[in-house]
């Protein structure tokens, strides 16, 4: 029989083990068959027999814990992990980056809402090229729409802590409300040599013009007329709507939305002052001019954005012609969806102001501050932008990928605790002795010390008293075994979900490891800590910690067993925590 194949159990277990490391703790018997063949062939004719032996092997390797699973392929097989590291996954090489001096990159938020994990490709792809080519990353606040986009005060030292957590240290700050004299004075440049022009037609004809490829009547006019309205622009002869100035382009150009774009507009400054200058300007600059113009003065060698920006980057070489430029180098990736996150900016604050969600770091949203609040770690949205990279075709992701890479990172870190969920009490009679254990905070990591309890039978009945979660009491049959996890084992006497009944059955895990008995945490009555936990939908489950959270820290992230990561918000007459993920 291939069961009393020793090689061959040694060798399945092998590939089970590392198979179930890799896949957060769940070893899939599909792929193993293929595997095992590979490396003894001379079982092919017993492929049925092998997929049994397999699958009952895979289902010991599931019973493990990760951490225990982990520990054994680090102790028997390390190389494996090894090759795991030598295997991440880099960044590939920046186009033309020998060309320049230094390399610098930019992140170039609009100081409307917080940052979330929408803008995290865009801030981590570019300071990471930053670091590994010994460069730049300059911050730019693009802060030039007080009407529509109108940024808010808030918001600039918010995004600043966003990138601080994230890791991202910048070397250079920018404000582009604090630059508007200089994009006046390329503005008037432009002006002066005919390549743009103050345009003052209705702008349902001007379109109609453009699509049919021809000028409308404000272009050709000479350079000086367009300058005296320019000045009206700027002294309030002409309001709001009544004039643009735009940059000339190729009106025969095949994309309709290239041909002469606005670069500059008025904004009634008062009507819509802006929060850092006030009424200051009146002639604000759009997106393409402020950018296109930053981008050359502030020296990006790198551009990394989404391709959506495309259409602005052909737009862009236009006014770069005129002025005699070269264009910087564009890394155009394609879109990241993240199914399940929230990433609108205006529903965002829509509904914080309409106290659907509790502030920016409400559990349901995706902002960084939500995050952290939970304790997701910056590493794991770093390595999963660095794995997406910047490459041009769409990704969707969802938020088990990020968890994924979160437990990786948490899992080692992280120390280990009992946490009740609607504590119901178990009463265990005929206990023979008494018990005293210690439960490691960390599985495999024993030089971080253990929680010590002592477990005391009482009366008569040689009874003692636990608090056990409703769902493991609701699951409960009379004479089945459960174990109370690293404690002992008990036979249900009575079942409930207000309160339960059990004899000691034994004290070895042995005695009922091969019958898969449910395992339990647990709490003794008088050691329990209230404990309360937001989860990532804002529900929030009450229970109790064991007494030993009260040594912890807030902003300390931990592992209740059964449970998931959680991070321990405050910690005073309760314990207050938020919930990650499994």
């Amino acid at each position: 029989m291939l069961k009393d194949n020793e090689e061959l159990r040694g060798l399945i277990r092998k590939t089970a083990l590392i198979n179930a490391v890799q896949h957060d703790g769940k070893a899939q018997a599909g792929p193993l068959v293929g595997k095992v063949l590979g490396e003894k062939a001379e079982f092919r004719t017993q492929v049925k027999e092998l997929s049994a032996f397999i699958n009952e092997i895979v289902g010991e390797v599931n019973s493990l814990s990760l951490e225990k699973q982990k520990q054994i392929v680090e102790e028997n097989w390390p190389e494996v992990f090894k090759k795991e590291k030598a295997e991440e996954k880099r960044l590939p090489a920046l186009p033309n980056a020998d060309k320049y001096k230094q390399v610098v990159t930019r992140f170039s938020p609009n100081p409307d809402c917080v940052l979330h994990l929408g803008s995290a490709r865009a801030i981590l792809l570019s300071h990471e090229y930053a670091q590994i080519y010994k460069g730049k990353f300059v911050l730019r606040f693009e802060d030039t729409d007080p009407k529509v986009k109108k940024p808010a005060l808030e918001f600039y030292d918010k995004i600043r802590e966003d990138l601080k957590w994230l890791g991202c240290k910048v070397d250079e700050e920018y404000i582009q409300s604090d630059r508007i004299p200089i994009y006046y004075e390329y503005a008037e440049r432009l002006l002066k040599d005919g390549n743009a022009y103050v345009c003052t037609c209705i702008p349902d004809e001007f379109r109609e013009k453009t699509i049919q490829n021809e000028a409308c009547p404000c272009r050709n006019l000479p350079p000086a007329e367009h300058l005296e309205r320019w000045n009206r622009m700027l002294d309030g002869s002409y309001t709001e709507g009544q004039a643009v100035m735009r940059v000339k382009t190729d009106l025969n150009h095949p994309n309709p939305a290239v041909r002469d774009w606005p670069a500059l507009r008025i904004i009634d400054n008062k009507k819509y002052p802006h929060p850092r200058v006030g009424t200051k300007y009146r002639v604000w600059p759009l997106y393409n001019m402020a950018a296109g113009l930053d981008d050359h003065l502030l020296g990006i060698t790198h551009i990394i954005r989404g391709k959506e920006h495309l259409t602005n980057g052909v737009r862009q070489e236009f006014m770069y012609k005129h002025l005699g430029w070269e264009y910087p180098q564009a890394i155009h990736y394609g879109r990241l969806k993240i199914t399940g996150a929230f990433l609108s900016k205006s529903k965002i604050i829509q509904g914080i102001r309409e106290k659907e969600f509790t502030g920016f770091d409400d559990p349901r949203l995706a902002t960084f501050a939500a995050l952290r609040k939970r304790g997701i770690t910056p590493e794991a949205i770093k390595k999963m932008i660095v794995d997406v990279g910047p490459k041009t075709s769409d990704v969707t992701l969802s938020w088990e990928n990020l968890y994924s890479y979160n437990r990786k990172l948490l899992d080692p870190q992280c120390n280990r605790y009992f946490f009740v969920a609607e504590p119901v009490q178990l009463k265990v009679k005929n206990v023979p002795k008494q018990f005293k254990v210690e439960l490691p905070l960390h599985p495999t990591k024993p030089e971080r010390g253990t929680r010590k309890y002592t477990i005391t039978p009482s009366g008569e009945e040689k009874a003692a008293t636990f608090w056990i979660t409703k769902k493991d009491a609701s699951a409960m049959e009379v004479d089945k075994v459960v174990r109370l996890m690293e404690l002992f084992n008990v036979k249900i006497q009575k079942a409930g979900t207000e309160a339960v009944e059990a004899v000691f059955a034994s004290e070895s895990y042995e005695d009922i490891r091969k019958t898969k008995a449910q395992l339990i945490q647990w709490i003794p009555v008088g050691e329990e800590f209230p404990c309360q936990v937001v989860m990532s939908d804002a529900s929030v489950v009450e229970g109790v910690a064991e007494s030993a959270c009260k040594k912890l820290k807030p902003d300390a992230t931990i592992q209740f067993e059964r449970f998931g990561f959680v991070r321990i918000d405050a910690v005073d007459e309760k314990l207050a925590a938020y919930y990650a993920h499994k």
